[in-house]
């Protein structure tokens, strides 16, 4: 393994870490709930009122959880006051 390949590694298990901190967590995960049931309303209500329910829904209603899940993580990550501070940092 290289130097970049264990360095890349090391920030991913520090956002990984950053991310996972108990209150952190409840909030995206709260944040995931809330997107994820108007989404679905949204593109599957139709499908669900209409009771043909296929193989499909199967992966599209877990996405509608999953992306809103990561994109409150890196709204998080994106914030973080130490990513703000560092010098010499391009933004």
């Amino acid at each position: 393994m290289t130097a970049g390949e264990r360095g890349r590694l090391a920030r991913l298990a520090d956002c990984c870490h950053y991310c996972s901190r108990p209150s952190r967590l409840r909030a995206t995960i709260r944040i995931a709930l809330t997107v994820g049931v108007v989404l679905t309303g949204i593109n599957e209500g139709d499908t669900f009122a209409s009771g043909h329910l296929g193989l499909a829904l199967a992966w599209k209603v877990p996405l509608n959880f999953v992306v809103p899940f990561v994109v409150s993580n890196l709204g998080l990550l994106a914030g973080r006051p130490d990513r703000i501070s560092r010098p010499g940092r391009r933004s």
